[in-house]
């Protein structure tokens, strides 16, 4: 009897021991779901942009060396683990333009600030109401007569590099201004204005253009010069279509197409610079806009 129990002892902690279910701590809870967000980030990031096709590329590779490992293929295995040593500095050698653009917009998004809302007393403004109405008014008058244009509406960073590519204008912002600089056959009318809170900045701006692959094929330079500052900056960019004369708007890499006058105001308010006094009270999540 004693050898029966000792053999089902022993069956037990051979094959049984293993099912058991190991203690979970919250900790652990909160690593799964961090690592989990972090691992879909990454992955929407890669098929955004180029780094898809190169991933697809070194996917492949690694396909090819599990099958020399396989068969046994002592010179490819050789040759692999050499390459080994020094692909990691080759990846970001090739990764370097996306994995900069990456972390330029992990800079500027504010976590804290996404997670904890606070309620807010309107204190100031940064630019006003009346340059809503003169950029919405340029920008449809524009539309109607078919002429291109590429407005960039600056918040908190810097684009003193894009200005300099253009001519300096330091001049005060009118629907007819806009309009006359993107006339056709002007020496302005060619790039982007850049807009400073009350302030035409520059005209003739070049932007960099936006290298993301999911944009639709139809869309021209105009459209992904405006997505591509708005992936690098915090910057709005409203673009009228030469083509069609829609208006669309740019902002934070994502392209809101055929606009009519009252949402692009309600765009262009978002950004408009307000400060705030906080109350005591605050939400936990902001609401996501619609785009």
């Amino acid at each position: 009897m004693s050898e029966i129990i000792e053999s089902i002892t022993s069956f037990a902690e051979r094959y049984v021991t293993w099912l058991s279910i190991p203690s979970i701590k919250w900790t652990d809870i909160v690593e799964i779901l961090i690592i989990s967000v972090l691992l879909y980030k990454v992955l929407s990031w890669i098929k955004e942009s180029k780094a898809w096709s190169l991933l697809k590329g070194i996917i492949f590779i690694l396909l090819f060396v599990m099958v020399a490992a396989m068969f046994s293929m002592t010179t490819i295995l050789w040759i692999a683990k050499n390459v080994f040593s020094v692909a990691v500095t080759a990846m970001v050698v090739v990764f370097q333009p996306e994995l900069r653009k990456a972390l330029e917009q992990l800079g500027r998004r504010k976590v804290l600030s996404s997670l904890l809302q606070f309620d807010n007393r309107i204190a100031g403004e940064r630019f006003s109401d009346e340059t809503i109405n003169e950029i919405t008014r340029g920008a449809f008058e524009m539309g109607r007569a078919k002429t291109g244009a590429l407005i960039v509406v600056a918040q908190n960073d810097s684009l003193t590099d894009y200005e300099k590519t253009g001519i300096i204008l330091d001049s005060a912002i009118s629907s007819q201004l806009l309009i006359n600089i993107f006339e056709h056959n002007t020496p302005l009318h060619d790039g982007a204005v850049i807009v400073q809170g009350n302030r035409i900045v520059a005209a003739t701006c070049y932007l960099p253009l936006s290298e993301n692959m999911a944009l639709s094929k139809e869309l021209g330079t105009r459209h992904r010069a405006g997505v591509g500052i708005s992936e690098v900056t915090d910057s709005m960019t409203v673009i009228v279509s030469e083509e069609t004369g829609r208006v669309s708007v740019a902002y934070e890499g994502e392209l809101t197409r055929n606009v009519d006058m009252d949402e692009l105001k309600e765009m262009l308010r978002k950004v408009q610079g307000k400060t705030f006094e906080e109350k005591k009270s605050f939400r936990l999540f902001k609401r996501k806009a619609e785009k």
